[in-house]
């Protein structure tokens, strides 16, 4: 019999922002490997008695890939538990690709999406990112740290188009992250929300601009886990949508006329 691995978006944080499918996948899961740095250790309560947990926090590449094999070479059922959406800055790419090497087919492995930080952050802001004639774009990125960011995808070229902006994993250089902004074309008194560790229990919210948040953010201590939100949609007026228009037209409902 032939194993399976699951790739599982556990959400942000709040234990029940993981999906049906995912919580399902954890509880019939023989070895379970999950990112303890990040994952709110809460949505492996469901697992069953005898399943084996690993804490990724603690191990490298090499030695992850080598419990997700030996696991598929023996029929078991793998849930390999990722904070967010593991497609954004999820480091599954990799150990996609080395199953492959490995030899084991797609038909062994599936990911199980899941809600991302930046989504959750929206939630906690009550704030839609995409408003009529401010923002139709949002743009997903980071500061670059050790991790490298390609010179086109620098944060001053992405700031000279003032769409709504989530910067990930970047608050502990909020400074440089702020004066890049604006060095890229964000006027001083763009807002910025940041939401610290969106979902869980001690989740906390800030506001300010662009001029203003590095202070704020520097007297709250906040490091790490907090998502930083930029642009004029968080405090501007805007044109309400066409979708609910009573004037506008749709493929089920006919608009009124003048």
């Amino acid at each position: 019999m032939l194993g399976k691995l699951y790739f599982i978006g556990a959400g942000p944080g709040d234990p029940e922002l993981i999906t049906v499918k995912g919580k399902r996948i954890i509880s019939e899961a023989d070895v379970i490997i999950y990112a303890g740095s990040l994952v709110n250790p809460e949505v492996l309560n469901c697992r069953k008695n005898g399943a084996v947990v690993y804490n990724s926090a603690e191990m490298n590449l090499d030695e992850v890939l080598k419990v997700e094999l030996e696991a598929l070479n023996k029929g078991l059922e793998v849930a390999r538990v990722h904070t967010g959406d593991p497609a954004i800055y999820g480091a599954i790419q990799e150990q996609m690709d080395g199953l492959r090497a490995a030899g084991i087919n797609e038909e062994q492995f599936e990911v199980i999406p899941g809600v991302s930080s930046f989504l959750a952050t929206a939630a906690a802001l009550k704030q839609e990112y995409t408003l009529p004639s401010i923002s139709q774009t949002v743009i997903i990125t980071r500061m670059e740290g050790r991790t490298p960011v390609p010179p086109k995808e620098k944060l001053a070229s992405l700031a000279a188009h003032q769409a709504t902006m989530c910067i990930f994993l970047s608050v502990q250089a909020i400074d440089k992250v702020m004066s890049t902004l604006k060095e890229g074309g964000y006027p001083g008194d763009t807002p910025v929300a940041i939401v610290s560790r969106a979902s869980w229990p001690d989740q906390r919210i800030f506001r300010g601009t662009i001029d203003t948040i590095a202070d704020i953010l520097h007297k709250a201590g906040v490091v790490r886990q907090a998502m930083i939100v930029v642009g004029k949609v968080l405090d501007t007026d805007y044109e309400l949508s066409k979708l609910y228009d009573s004037k506008f037209t749709t493929m089920f409902r006919k608009g009124t006329e003048d």
